[in-house]
């Protein structure tokens, strides 16, 4: 073959003006060329398609005539580059804005251009090779919503907030602006009604966004109530489940004609085109979505509702796991709130308040108690404690481990002896869960106090858990100094107890680390802050509790639940305690009676005299005949008449029934039976035998 011909042998000039000819003229490919001053001087009929513009049209004109907006400096620039470097660059052209779901007439180009030179290396111009890849990059965009999609929406199980990361993957991507509105009652966790949604069914808004910082002014604001008109596109979605889509909202004759107030609202804020989709997963409608355009000017497309239906049927689910989660923590919160503020007395030794702080909703509700427990002797127990684990399975734990803690301090325990108890038990516990397959460890952390006031004394033991702070009257806020032994659940090492004596009007503060302990914060602050907080003598518990709460550790910072616990000390009057140390003689009994009596006759209880003569009479005969000197009876006067005797010996009495012929071991039972309770309780020195007595008197005497 000859070097001036070509393969079919005819001349090379000819051949290669036919060859050019054929590929411009058959080639898929747009392909334009521009000359040394980047005027256009041929373009192929297929870029004439892609642009939608004849190439008489075209040709003579400079590259940034061609595309309108800013991207024409851009592509008249790159061109000179190539121009003037001989470097190839590929590049990616927009007809317009750049779209998630680009409707019919907005266009996406792969450019690739690359300088022409003669064989000479004179610079002849330079070629653009043009592909269309709208559909590719339609679904490029649709992929990467969707993955966003994914990742945003539902990273927390909070309805509203749920609801506003669907409006964030939706505007500005898809819509100027979009709305969620939810059946009334879902943003609370209520389950929303199975079958078709009635037209006129009350929604809540939920979130709204828009591309700019205002919205259109016919919107209604979150939190608002909507109820929609029956011929309204938002109302037909409901009832229907299907989706809606009104490319030209002009057009939509039957529903402006019938709603021509809200109609002239909406046109007027410039909104031209609207989709509506309802929110529905698991056979149940939670709400309704619906898109506006009204700063863009392309409307709605199939593939934006496809898209939207897509995003929005994810959303649907997430919402859907999101109410279900807000129901089971109200279900809990409510269980625990219940129990926490069940039953709890109001004892005279102190002046008692509390605060519960649940958590936020997506952190769950975590074990945190409290209880105030009426003991023996006027006393009362107040305990605060923090069971590991969220939701029911803690509410659960700290309810078991309340009721052990009342049952363990009914009977009279010391504190350090009651949490050994209660470790004992813990372990146990988890020995049963491991046996049952159950690895998760119970592990809790108490705090409980034993308060007299009749000395003023107070007794505490902390088993990990943090010391309450004591404030003195006149004085400042201090942690209490005392041992912290190991959490519930450990075993291995002893309790011990701090004791301390409390003027009368002080104020102790037993709390949970979700108090002062947050991520990332500095708990030595949050104490501070609580300890200057507390130091107000002259105010109302209640208000104490709440302020000295917030103090601590503002709610936008709390991670977990927080118990506070306040106690303002009481002390029982002189006048009301009656103490008499008595020999161990049988003749004692009688004076034993005679002090009782004139003891209840200068307090006006001489109608329970002869009831509690009795009691005496047994009680001290059984210290003479089976306990050790020294006896004491002491006589308390509170809201109930207590009765307590007292010996060195550490047998424990027992109450049982005795048989027809038994000449004795009725004493107990009859004591029983004329006292509202009766118990024993142990010291380092021996025993007490107590009863109250509130109700009525024994007829006779």
């Amino acid at each position: 073959m000859s070097r001036g011909l070509s393969p079919l042998g005819v001349p090379s000039g000819v051949e290669s003006t036919a060859v050019l000819d054929g590929l411009f003229g058959q080639s898929p490919i747009g392909l334009a060329v521009y000359d040394t001053e980047l005027r256009l001087v041929r373009v192929n009929p297929a870029l004439e398609r892609m642009r939608g513009v004849p190439a008489e049209e075209v040709l003579g004109r400079h590259a940034r005539d061609l595309l309108p907006g800013p991207q024409s400096d851009e592509v008249e620039r790159r061109l000179r580059t190539v121009l003037e470097t001989g470097e190839p660059v590929q590049t990616v052209e927009h007809s317009g804005r750049e779209s998630a779901g680009s409707p019919e007439g907005e266009r996406v180009w792969s450019v690739s251009s690359f300088r022409l030179a003669a064989p000479s290396g004179r610079v002849l111009g330079v070629a653009s090779a043009v592909v269309d890849i709208t559909d590719r990059h339609r679904a490029q965009r649709r992929l990467a919503l969707l993955s966003e999609a994914g990742e945003r929406i539902g990273s927390t199980l909070d309805v509203t907030v749920t609801a506003g990361e669907l409006t964030e993957v939706m505007v500005p991507e898809l819509a100027d602006f979009m709305a969620v509105d939810l059946l009334e009652g879902v943003a609370r966790g209520e389950e929303p009604p199975s079958g078709p949604v009635p037209g006129a069914a009350v929604l809540r808004r939920a979130a709204i966004r828009s591309v700019l910082a205002h919205a259109p002014e016919a919107t209604h604001p979150v939190d608002a109530l909507i109820t929609y008109h029956p011929d309204t596109p938002q109302a037909r979605s409901m009832v229907t489940g299907a989706p809606r889509l009104i490319p030209v909202l002009a057009e939509d004759a039957d529903w402006l004609a019938r709603r021509p107030e809200q109609a002239a609202k909406i046109l007027g804020a410039g909104v031209h085109s609207v989709m509506t989709l309802p929110l529905r997963a698991r056979d149940v409608t939670l709400g309704l979505a619906h898109l506006y355009r009204w700063q863009r000017p392309e409307p709605f497309h199939a593939d934006d509702l496809a898209l939207a239906a897509e995003l929005v049927a994810r959303a649907a689910l997430c919402l859907d796991n999101a109410r279900r989660y807000t129901r089971e923590h109200q279900d809990v919160l409510t269980l625990q709130t219940g129990l926490l503020e069940s039953g709890v007395p109001e004892p005279s030794a102190l002046e008692a308040a509390h605060r519960y702080l649940p958590a936020r909703a997506h952190a769950g509700v975590a074990g945190d108690w409290f209880d105030v427990i009426p003991l023996s002797g006027a006393r009362v127990g107040l305990v605060v404690g923090d069971v590991s684990g969220r939701g029911l399975v803690a509410v659960t734990r700290a309810a078991r481990l309340r009721t052990a803690v009342r049952t363990l301090a009914w009977s009279d325990l010391p504190p350090e002896e009651l949490l050994t108890r209660l470790d004992e038990l813990m372990r146990r516990t988890q020995e049963f869960q491991q046996a049952a397959g159950d690895p998760a460890e119970a592990v809790a952390t108490c705090l409980y106090a034993v308060y007299d006031p009749v000395s003023g004394g107070c007794s505490a033991a902390s088993a990990g858990h943090l010391p309450p702070v004591v404030v003195r009257p006149g004085g400042a806020a201090e942690l209490l100094r005392m041992p912290v032994g190991p959490t519930l659940g450990f075993g291995g090492l002893p309790f011990e107890a701090a004791d301390v004596d409390l003027p009368e009007g002080s104020l102790v503060a037993l709390f949970t680390d979700g108090l002062v302990h947050s991520r990332g914060g500095d708990v030595d602050s949050s104490l501070s802050r609580l300890c200057e907080a507390l130091v107000q003598p002259h105010a109302q518990l209640d208000a104490l509790a709440r302020t000295s709460a917030d103090a601590a550790l503002p709610s936008a910072a709390r991670e977990d639940d927080a118990v506070l616990l306040l106690a303002r000390t009481r002390l029982l009057a002189e006048d009301r305690v009656a103490t008499w140390d008595l020999p161990s003689d049988p003749a004692v009994v009688a004076k034993a009676r005679a002090l009782t009596e004139r003891r209840l006759t200068s307090w006006h209880l001489g109608e329970i005299a002869f009831t509690t003569e009795l009691i005496v009479s047994e009680l001290v005969t059984n210290a003479i005949r089976y306990g050790n000197p020294p006896i004491r009876l002491r006589l308390i006067h509170d809201r109930s008449l207590i009765c307590e005797v007292s010996d060195t010996a550490a047998t424990s009495p027992h109450l049982r029934h005795a048989a027809t012929t038994d000449e004795g071991g009725r004493g107990l039972f009859m004591v029983a039976q004329l006292a509202d309770s009766w118990g024993t309780r142990y010291t380092s020195t021996g025993k007490t035998i107590w009863t109250a007595q509130a109700g009525k008197p024994v007829s006779g005497r």
